[in-house]
């Protein structure tokens, strides 16, 4: 069935709908982390250095970022639905090759396409979300794509090791085959269509191309400074990006439908929200980052011990996430992102604050008030990302939302190694300080919104 809903579509087709779109999206989110676990296998059995099988991950980020905006924009044109359904393809396809890869290039290769595919994918989910259900029901959906990217995130290490114990590194990329293959057969069942163009609205190639210079460049010296790049290099890298970023939103600017939205920029409550995500991504990034580092190498921790400890923040974000959802509608979204962030903030504090020899107690219940702050945080921004919108520009504000969480977790892990740089052996204290500075930050802004009214109805 292609028709299109004005609010939503009836169960229990929305069912199969959100099931697509739970398959999609794991795979798509799980992909960015699931692969660095296999890194020096990676290398060593393709005979190439460390340093350039960092390609393997750098190219699938590079690849998304590059391009969310630009897949949004095409969702918007010619139908979520189509545009999903194609990346997903384009997706499973790649993972395939990536699996059959046998020289590192090829593999990079085809990470970069999967990147594409994946891209797809992520840039409108949200906003086939907003079609799927009804607006009575949107804070739950959204609350559980929230739930599933969450919960992706922070299990790709886990799910990569379980993986590894028991088969090649191959496998990570071929389990996406199949579901990929029932994500597919369920989308093209369930997902509605929404497939009217928007008034005369084509794709603009050039912002296209400035977008992915300006998002590379920014990256790609991001990533520099990451991996210790000469610092000459790295601040041209950046000003060639500002440049680029001049460029990019001075032509937007004259644009009846820019690609990056800065028509919805200038709306203060959509602006407000997303730099209220890039902010809370960066702590959220900070620390994931930074905490086995500290849990390893100070409290001696091993791998297995690791992983236990800090899953208690995406188990506490998978609760206060559905609990938010519920709350949507009912409580002020600006509001709860305020105290929800707020108590992330007091999480990350009490965590750089965490005593010399500290037992597993301790450590838990502070991830586990870090993780609820969040849950009940990022479940209402979403939220207010995706309707602050009007209706028909839904693909560029989920393309916003998933670009707003990529850069702030770039920029996060970017802050890690920097911090590490300065401060040695201190520099995961120094890191969690500046994460809880962030969501602190990021707390104030959102209270901002309080007294902010909804323009798009």
């Amino acid at each position: 069935m292609l028709t299109s809903y004005a609010d939503g579509i009836p169960t229990p087709r929305r069912y199969g709908a959100i099931l697509t779109i739970i398959l999609s999206i794991s795979i798509a989110v799980l992909d960015g982390a699931i692969a660095n676990v296999a890194l020096p296998t990676i290398a060593r059995e393709l005979q190439a250095s460390p340093a350039a099988s960092i390609w393997v991950v750098n190219a699938y980020q590079l690849s998304i970022i590059m391009t969310l905006l630009s897949f949004a924009s095409l969702g918007d044109i010619y139908g979520y639905r189509r545009v999903y359904q194609c990346g997903l393809a384009l997706f499973s396809l790649m993972s395939l090759a990536c699996a059959l890869s046998d020289s590192l290039w090829m593999l990079i290769g085809a990470r970069i396409l999967q990147g594409l595919g994946a891209a797809a994918v992520m840039s409108i989910n949200t906003a086939l979300i907003r079609i799927i259900y009804p607006q009575s029901k949107l804070g739950r959906g959204i609350a559980l794509n929230t739930l599933v990217v969450a919960v992706s995130t922070a299990a790709g290490p886990t799910i990569a090791a379980a993986i590894l114990s028991v088969a090649s590194w191959q496998w990570l990329f071929a389990v996406n085959v199949p579901i990929g293959a029932v994500a597919l057969f369920l989308g093209h069942r369930f997902l509605p269509a929404n497939n009217q163009k928007n008034g005369g609205q084509q794709f603009n190639i050039f912002s296209a191309l400035m977008n992915a210079l300006t998002f590379g460049l920014l990256l790609l010296g991001l990533g520099g400074f990451a991996q210790g790049v000469d610092v000459g290099w790295v601040l041209l890298d950046l000003i060639l990006a500002l440049l680029a970023l001049g460029i990019y939103v001075r032509h937007q600017l004259n644009q009846p439908w820019p690609l990056l939205p800065v028509d919805l920029l200038k709306l203060p409550l959509f602006s407000l929200s997303i730099g209220t995500s890039i902010c809370s991504f960066s702590a959220q990034m900070l620390a994931m980052v930074s905490l086995p580092f500290y849990l390893q190498t100070v409290l001696g921790r091993d791998e297995v011990a690791t992983g236990l400890l800090l899953t208690p923040w995406p188990l506490a974000t998978m609760l206060f996430a559905m609990l938010a959802g519920r709350l949507i509608g009912r409580v002020n979204g600006g509001l709860l992102g305020a105290v929800g962030l707020s108590f992330f903030a007091l999480g990350l504090f009490s965590l750089a604050w965490l005593p010399a020899a500290p037992d597993d107690g301790q450590i838990i219940w502070r991830m586990m008030l870090c993780g609820a702050g969040f849950g009940l945080f990022q479940s209402p921004n979403n939220h207010i990302i995706i309707t602050a919108a009007p209706r028909h520009r839904s693909g560029g504000a989920s393309g916003m939302l998933s670009t707003a969480r990529l850069f702030g977790q770039t920029l996060g892990a970017a802050l890690v190694a920097m911090m590490f740089n300065l401060f040695g052996d201190t520099g995961t204290h120094a890191a969690l300080l500046l994460a809880g500075g962030f969501a602190a930050a990021a707390a104030l802004v959102s209270a901002l919104r309080i007294s902010q009214r909804n323009q798009a109805g």
